[in-house]
């Protein structure tokens, strides 16, 4: 069975994120951590579809994952060829990207979101040995990626970036495994409220005390950034709703959740070349990123492009999760609707409508580096 109020977390995320690459509002990262929420929930998901498949569900996802970036890499990796990117076997990472692939400089920024890709790839490839750590020994598993994370911020364990942000997104990975066990649900309200005031007090304090070249965003400090995300995920997750018995009762709103969550993977593809691509023909015209009329009118023209990019391509993630393809999601369901068993729900028994299903979205975009003028920042979102 389909739970729409996760749904509606991941719509919420996905959101978030194109609004805060578009405006570059620190407070965004704040107010909702989207890319650790995310994280946590591919993670359950994952812990759900190895519950039931086993390492085969590794496969799963990675059928589920790679077609749409080899549709996005068929347009721009030719293009980066052509204008100058350099033939080498690195660029069949486009296929694979078990690490960063390689473009040139207009392209590091239009895809910068593939460093998710290659994060994501390898949380996948390393959940059937976590899991397996997790039934036996849950809580020093799941407080592993934090502790490292920890030795890495104090100069204990002078590691490389990669590790940073292992430390960061695989520990809401793993809090995606404690969901999906019930171990979030569980914990008596004595105990999440005051470990996740615990997390919060000390996530905003460090953050506070090392600002960073935008001041308080979370995608500029790593450990507040997991402490404050984490206690953002304990009370999301631990006390999340059965259900959202309001959602359906609106029409619109209901088929929104559902367009997003199945074309999660295309939007954040394909949403970051469109900020980039907008950004100088916007200002040419006048509508600044100083002017709310001006961001206002950026977002709606990204999510208007997205939408035109996800109706031409966001079928490739039907085929990919072995759907029928449809050019909207959401509309009129047959009687019965085959699905993947990559954390799919089963065949529609006769009378049971078959609901919506969940899908992993996977892109963000890289940090900015501080010199890079706002109105094209890019950052982990």
């Amino acid at each position: 069975m389909r739970n729409r109020y996760l749904d509606l977390l991941r719509f919420l995320a996905i959101v978030r994120v194109v609004v805060y690459h578009v405006t570059g509002w620190a407070t965004l990262t704040l107010v909702f951590p989207a890319m650790s929420v995310m994280f946590a929930l591919a993670g359950s998901l994952m812990a759900a579809s190895l519950t039931r498949s086993g390492p085969a569900a590794v496969g799963r996802r990675l059928r589920r994952l790679l077609p749409s970036l080899w549709v996005l890499a068929a347009v721009f990796v030719p293009a980066m060829l052509l204008s100058g990117l350099p033939v080498s076997p690195r660029v069949l990472l486009w296929l694979f990207p078990i690490a960063d692939p390689p473009a040139n400089d207009w392209g590091a920024l239009a895809l910068s979101i593939i460093w998710y890709l290659r994060d994501y790839l390898w949380f996948v490839l390393a959940s059937p040995v976590a899991f397996w750590l997790f039934r036996r020994a849950p809580l020093p598993t799941l407080l592993a990626p934090y502790l490292l994370l920890v030795a890495i911020e104090a100069g204990i364990y002078p590691a490389p970036p990669v590790l940073r942000e292992f430390g960061l997104y695989f520990g809401a990975w793993m809090l995606g495994f404690a969901h999906h066990a019930g171990m979030l649900r569980r914990l008596s309200g004595r105990v999440l409220y005051p470990v996740a005031l615990t997390l919060a007090v000390g996530g905003g304090a460090w953050i506070v005390g090392h600002p960073g070249p935008r001041g308080y965003d979370l995608n500029d400090n790593h450990l507040g950034n997991a402490l404050w995300s984490a206690a953002f995920i304990l009370i999301v997750l631990g006390r999340a709703p059965s259900g959202v018995a309001w959602l359906s009762r609106s029409q619109l709103a209901d088929r929104a959740v559902t367009v997003v969550n199945r074309r999660a993977l295309t939007v954040y593809l394909w949403h970051m070349p469109f900020v980039v691509a907008l950004t100088p023909l916007v200002d040419v015209v006048g509508w600044s990123h100083q002017d709310p009329l001006g961001l206002a009118i950026r977002v709606l023209l990204v999510f208007a492009l997205v939408g035109l990019v996800t109706l031409a391509v966001g079928w490739v993630e039907d085929v990919a999760a072995r759907r029928r393809p449809e050019l909207i999601p959401g509309g009129p369901r047959r009687p019965v609707e085959a699905a993947d068993s990559d954390g799919a729900e089963p065949r529609a028994r006769s009378g049971a409508e078959p609901r919506a299903r969940v899908l992993d979205p996977a892109v963000v975009p890289a940090p900015r580096s501080p010199g890079t003028p706002a109105a094209v920042d890019v950052n982990a979102g």
